[in-house]
This record gives structure tokens, sequence and C-alpha cells, in this order.
């Protein structure tokens, strides 16, 4: 018997379309800061200004926590917004929205009260690998450690990194079942150093540094096991753990930088001259643009069909099975493939428009980037055919791999 719907579960206090808007006036700005932003190699304070009101690290949170507690669906669309101006910029508030709904979800009480007190305005950034150790001591930890790729770390506040739980002899510790204990543990920003190296190809503006920490005290209530963590909050949508919710940032950013990129190609086809005018009048172009706009779109209402599914359990009182994990992989991996495809395509269709600075290029870099992160790993997409065509049925997502039960 299906459970009745809840159609109280999101929150009623911010519109997202009211946020698209914003997004829509400000969206110009951030094109044109684009470049800077690169050279800067972070979003320069006055990009990040532009973004900061409109608090992506508080979407997903629950209303209780002066977040928007807004449907997945919706917050793909303002993350999707947000990229399709600037890759940077879009970026950045993706990884404060995932990790900000990450500390939301799965923090205790005591934390929580703390981090998203009111008046506060926290935003989060970090590194999921475990590549600290944290040593037990009264009333908490210290964490030693270095990560890299902290996106936005520069303009967070609160940082959110994976690391190992000391034995005592200097090894990482295990549980019961003998699996290492992954914990996940929040600093202020400040208590650690900044190291830079981020010289890379493409998401240049999105300061994805590497940071360290030595000997950081952490407060024992501001870790979390990455692994097992049960949700605290909006149980049944945050069952799909740390992999669902950032796996809504990676998919929206790719929506926005693909269809940015496909009404770039066209714009400039339809141009009078050159290049621009020769391919405008190619049958072949215009064949292969429609092919591409298809796989776009295809992907994209895939995307949407996985996460209006969720949301429609979330409501129900469902919590999240193995099988939506696996959807959210495809959906996520599939508007990646087709991003790159598309990029693929307008870039060499522009010639050597596309290999000057600009949005084609910009755009181009960006992606490849973004399609090689280790989420969209084929690792992944094979385990989650695997699940869906019925050969490993009875396994269940951890972090990234589909396991047997225990």
């Amino acid at each position: 018997m299906n459970k009745p719907m809840n159609h109280g579960y999101w929150g009623k206090t911010v519109d997202y379309r009211a946020l698209l808007k914003q997004i829509a006036e400000i969206g110009p700005q951030l094109e044109a800061n684009a470049p800077a932003d690169e050279a800067a190699g972070e979003l320069t304070p006055e990009s990040f200004n532009l973004l900061a009101p409109l608090r992506f690290s508080h979407l997903l949170a629950t209303e209780d926590l002066g977040g928007a507690q807004m449907r997945p669906s919706e917050v793909l669309q303002l993350l999707e917004a947000v990229s399709y101006h600037s890759g940077s910029a879009g970026w950045v508030s993706m990884v404060h929205c995932c990790i900000g709904a990450m500390s939301a979800a799965f923090l205790p009480d005591s934390a929580v009260e703390r981090l998203f007190a009111p008046g506060t305005d926290n935003r989060f950034s970090g590194q999921g690998a475990p590549l600290g150790m944290l040593k037990k001591t009264e009333g908490g930890y210290r964490l030693t450690g270095k990560w890299s790729y902290g996106s936005g770390f520069s303009h967070a506040t609160w940082s959110h990194s994976a690391c190992f739980v000391d034995d005592g002899t200097g090894k990482p510790a295990k549980d019961e079942a003998g699996n290492v204990i992954v914990m996940c543990a929040h600093a202020p920003i400040p208590e650690h150093k900044q190291l830079g190296n981020w010289d890379v190809l493409g998401l240049k503006g999105t300061g994805s540094i590497d940071y360290a920490a030595e000997d950081v005290f952490i407060a024992e209530d501001l870790v979390f096991p990455i692994l097992t963590a049960s949700p605290q909050r909006l149980k049944e949508l945050f069952s799909l753990g740390i992999v669902g919710l950032a796996a809504i940032g990676h998919t929206g950013w790719a929506m926005g930088a693909g269809r940015r990129m496909l009404d770039e190609i066209a714009t400039f086809a339809r141009s009078k001259s050159g290049r621009a005018g020769a391919l405008g009048e190619s049958e072949k172009f215009w064949h292969d643009y429609g092919r591409a706009e298809a796989s776009y779109r295809a992907a994209r209402a895939f995307v949407m069909e996985v996460w209006g599914e969720i949301e429609h359990m979330a409501e129900s009182g469902q919590m999240m099975t193995t099988r939506q994990v696996s959807l959210v992989h495809l959906a996520k991996a599939q508007i990646h493939e087709v991003g790159a495809e598309v990029c693929n395509f307008a870039y060499r269709a522009s010639g050597g428009a596309g290999l000057r600075a600009g949005v084609i290029q910009r755009t181009f870099r960006d992606m490849m980037v973004a399609a090689n992160h280790f989420t969209i790993a084929p690792s992944i997409v094979t385990s989650a055919g695997r699940e869906i065509g019925g050969q490993w049925s009875d396994r269940v997502w951890q972090f990234y791999d589909l396991i047997e039960k225990k």
C-alpha cells in the first residue's frame, strides 16, 4: 500500500524562482568577471559578493537551521543557471551547496546549532578523500593532514575534511567488522594553512587549492563517519548519503555548462561573416547540432526524472534504495558524457574562434576537467549497470563502491 504524500516535506520560506531571477540578473556580470576569476585562480571579491546572497550552503539545510529545505530538482536548476554564465562560479556554488547539505544532514544537533545558528552565514568546503589523521584527545580530536582540491576553500568559513582515526599506534583504526573508520572533520578555515597549487587546464577560477591542518583541535561533535553516517534530519532524502548529495552539485553544474555550449555555438553559426557564415549554411552542421541538442535534452530529462522520483519517495516517507543511488550515478554520468560530446562538437565546429579566449574555449576547458572528476569514473557506471541489470542485485552502495551486504 502506498504511503500518503507529505506535501509539507519541503521548505516554504524561499522560492527558487526568485533565486533564478536573481541569478539571471547577476549572470552577465559573473560572465564578464570570468577572465579575472581565472587570472586570480579563485573567484574575485566581486564575483563572490554577487553569489553570497544566494546562500548556496543553506539551500538543502532544513528551515529549522535557517536553510531553504529545497527540492533537489530546484537546486539542480539553480546550479545550472549559475554554471551557464560561469563554470567557476557554478563550481564553487555547487561545492558550498553540497558540503553544506552534508554538514546539515549528518552532524549532531549540538554541532549544527552552532554552525547554522541564527545570524551566522557559514560556508563549507574541503575534500572527501581521507588524507588526514584524527588523534583522540580530551573533548575531541587533534587533526593533522594535507588535502588537495579544496574548491572554494578561500571563500568558505568551515572545512570538511575526510580522515582516518588513529588507533593509538599511528595506524588507521577499524570497526568491529574490520573496516577502516573514515571520519569527516570540521574546523574553522583560518586554522588551516592554504597551500595554493592550482595551475590547471580548466575551472581555473575555483581556487581548488591544496590545504593542510597541523594538530588542529576538533570538538567531538564536529565529526561524522563518512561511510556509515545516519541522517539526523530529513532522513528520507538524506538517506542518499554524502555521495547522493554530492551528485546534485556535479549534475547541476554539467547541465548548465552543456546548455551554454549549445547556445554559444548556435549563436556563432547564425553570424553572417567568415567561418561562422559558412557554418550557418552547412547542412551537416545543423544536422550535428540537432543531434547534440536531442542528446542533451534527453540526458537532462533523465536527470529530472530520477530526482523527481527521489522527491516523490521522500514525500511519501520512503528511504532511498540501492536502485535510487544507481540511477543518480547514471544520470550524473550521462549528463557529463553528453556535455563532453557537446563541447567537443562545438569546439571543433567553431574553428579558430574556439581556439581564442572566450566562452567557447573556457566552457570546453571547464567541461573536460569536470568530466574527469573521480565521481564520474567509468567504474561507478559499470557498478550501477551491474546492479540495474540484476547481476549485483544483492549489493549496496558504500561511498562510490557497490559492496556485498554484511
